[in-house]
């Protein structure tokens, strides 16, 4: 199984956050979401892969070559959407595809004329002028009409209208039935992933915590939501993190199978969704009593 993005090492020092020892590989042919709280790495992440951050130590391929030495042309082959504005506010959205277009020699206007009508894209309108949501929308639009290998998003989702998010999940689908797309998905809303993604990067404090297939999250992790008085302090060690209330605990074990054994007959027991697994192992540091 072949890899779009394939870091060792990787390491990114600032004042008071690091990218420590980053290794990972995004496949080829699937949708990868990374996901982690806010100041994990994520978006530091994405901006070396993308080439606006250099990294301290480390190295990083796209298309199993240095994404460096080949940037451009890896640029040609990825499509970037953020929820952060890249585009010139003062041009109109048919001026900033004009000069958008002539970068990618595989731009297909059939296509991106498809999705300015799907999206509902105003042409004339000026880029400062759209809402949150719309210019999300231009950005899709461009990234999906120059035959992009990579999607590479990065929140794609904020300020997008349920209506809307649902359909652009669904064309996320369709985009990867060709087996050579691939898309790297950062969001906070881990139900797109649950909804969507095949793998799963988590990210805390600089660190990958896991790198997996969405599907293993359910034979590895097991939510426990019982009566206080089963905890105790050997129990709690079981725990990656407790959440207490005056009616008992929710915790959450990074053994299926133990929890099982010792919960079963008196806890209930549940496969725990992403967003869980994200608020306990951030959070279980503190949730510990």
């Amino acid at each position: 199984m072949n890899s779009v993005i394939h870091m060792e090492h990787v390491e990114k020092s600032y004042d008071r956050f690091a990218l420590q020892d980053i290794s990972l590989q995004i496949k080829e042919g699937f949708i990868t979401g990374l996901i982690g709280p806010n100041g994990a790495g994520k978006t530091t992440l994405i901006q070396m892969m993308m080439g606006m951050v250099y990294p301290d130590s480390g190295s990083i391929q796209l298309f199993g070559r240095d994404h460096l030495h080949h940037a451009a042309a890896n640029r040609e082959r990825i499509g970037y959407v953020s929820d952060e504005n890249i585009y010139y506010e003062h041009l109109t959205i048919k001026q900033m595809k004009k000069i958008i277009a002539p970068f990618y020699s595989r731009w297909d206007e059939h296509t991106y004329q498809k999705y300015q009508e799907l999206f509902k894209l105003p042409p004339t309108k000026r880029i400062k002028d759209l809402s949150k949501g719309m210019k999300i929308k231009f950005s899709l639009a461009v990234a999906l009409s120059h035959g992009a290998d990579l999607l590479i998003m990065d929140e794609p989702t904020s300020g997008l209208d349920p209506v809307f998010r649902r359909e652009m999940l669904d064309l996320l689908t369709e985009h990867i039935q060709d087996e050579r797309k691939s898309i790297l998905f950062s969001t906070h809303n881990t139900a797109d992933l649950d909804r969507v993604a095949d793998y799963i990067v988590f990210i805390n404090d600089g660190r990958i915590i896991f790198n997996e297939m969405k599907e293993s999250q359910a034979e590895k992790y097991l939510l426990v939501k019982g009566a206080k008085e089963l905890l105790d302090r050997d129990v709690r060690r079981l725990f990656i993190g407790i959440r207490e209330s005056a009616h008992g605990f929710e915790g959450l074990l990074g053994s299926r199978a133990e929890g099982e054994r010792f919960f079963r007959d008196n806890a209930i027991c549940e496969v725990p969704t992403l967003e869980e697994i994200m608020y306990f192992t951030v959070k279980g540091s503190a949730a510990h009593v």
